[in-house]
């Protein structure tokens, strides 16, 4: 009886312990602790899309690799060391993944206001939405409402003034060039408590990561074994709507694949060559590179995918008619991503007293 009594109370304090090293994330995470880290991100992350547009497509793309292996714990981040062979150099990554840069400079700066408290996987998520909203286009003329803050002999004058277009609200940010910067893609409430790894795994990269040549039936069950629905895949996909590929990663679909239309295809070979040219690059979304819009799905619907994986979700498969949907249907779209989103950042996080906090997001502690 006294064994058994025992065994009980082991096992209870077993779970408690349990419980409290597996902190939820909570997006107030850092609210007492550093307050001013999503103002920090946000400007950073704008001054690197006005330096470089292509840039949010590329931190939401990190974000993508690091959280389909092992988990959002900025294994992604790691440099090769002696005891480990980092993921970047990874098939899917290897010349290809960008912005570890920007994500050092983010750290860079929040550091310098919350010295030791901020994961660089908390950054990433953060950075991630950053880029989906932010897009910068030329402006000329332009009138704004408030300044929202500015950094006097700096690179950064941020202005804003809210639009309001139907269900939609649009943020406008301009520096001192007259490049106005157009908050218009979704955002989502970012859970945070996210700490870093310690490791990293090129292997579970190579194997983790769905290729640009996968079938429709092979993104399900990559999108799958992250505990994502087929709806999600399709829904996150819809990244696709901004940034850039490589030749290398469409030269087979736009020469060989037969359900692609034809005067696309031919626009596309004149600057992939069927040998050679393989870091070419072409906008994923023909008609709005630079804007995160539904036109990545009313592309697919016109046989207008740059990628073989871009087109199976739609050609004559399970997801033909949610592609159908998100092609007219914008706000739906917007809503499902920004789910999708969440969901994906909450896949595995280390949390409590699991990993670290790193003081530089390439090296461990």
């Amino acid at each position: 009886m006294a064994t058994s009594w025992r065994s009980r109370l082991t096992l209870c304090f077993l779970f408690l312990l349990a419980s409290a090293s597996m902190a939820q994330l909570s997006p107030s995470f850092y609210s007492l602790t550093c307050p001013t880290l999503r103002v920090v991100v946000l400007l950073r992350m704008t001054q690197a899309v006005l330096q470089e547009p292509r840039m949010g497509a590329s931190i939401l793309r990190l974000f993508f690799h690091d959280c389909f292996v092992n988990g959002c714990d900025a294994s992604v981040l790691l440099d090769d060391t002696a005891t480990f062979t980092g993921e970047k150099n990874a098939g899917p990554n290897a010349n290809s993944l960008r912005g570890f840069d920007v994500i050092d400079d983010i750290k860079s700066a929040v550091e310098l206001v919350c010295p030791g408290t901020v994961s660089c996987a908390d950054i990433l998520a953060l950075a991630a939405r950053a880029g989906v909203v932010l897009v910068s286009i030329p402006c000329a003329h332009h009138v704004f409402d408030s300044l929202v803050s500015a950094r006097p002999g700096g690179f950064l004058l941020v202005f804003e003034r809210m639009v309001d277009l139907g269900s939609r609200r649009w943020t406008y940010y301009v520096d001192r060039r007259g490049v106005l910067l157009q908050l218009g893609g979704p955002s989502w409430t970012v859970p945070l408590g996210r700490r870093d790894a310690t490791t990293a795994s090129q292997s579970a990269a190579n194997s983790n990561l769905p290729s640009p040549a996968s079938s429709l039936s092979q993104l399900i069950s990559a999108f799958s074994a992250q505990g994502l629905s087929a709806r999600d895949m399709t829904a996150l996909s819809g990244a696709h709507t901004i940034g850039q590929a490589r030749c290398v990663n469409f030269r087979s679909h736009i020469y060989n694949d037969a359900n692609i239309d034809a005067d696309f295809a031919s626009q596309r070979q004149q600057n992939c060559p069927s040998s050679g040219g393989d870091n070419n690059l072409a906008p994923l979304d023909l008609q709005t590179a630079t804007e995160f819009d539904n036109a990545y799905y009313q592309n697919l619907v016109g046989f207008q995918g740059l990628l073989h994986s871009d087109q199976e979700l739609f050609n004559n498969g399970s997801q033909d008619s949610l592609v159908q949907q998100y092609s007219t249907d914008g706000s739906t779209f917007f809503s499902d991503f920004a789910a999708a989103m969440v969901k994906m950042g909450n896949i595995n996080p280390l949390t409590g007293s699991n990993g670290e906090i790193r003081l530089d997001c390439r090296k461990v502690n």
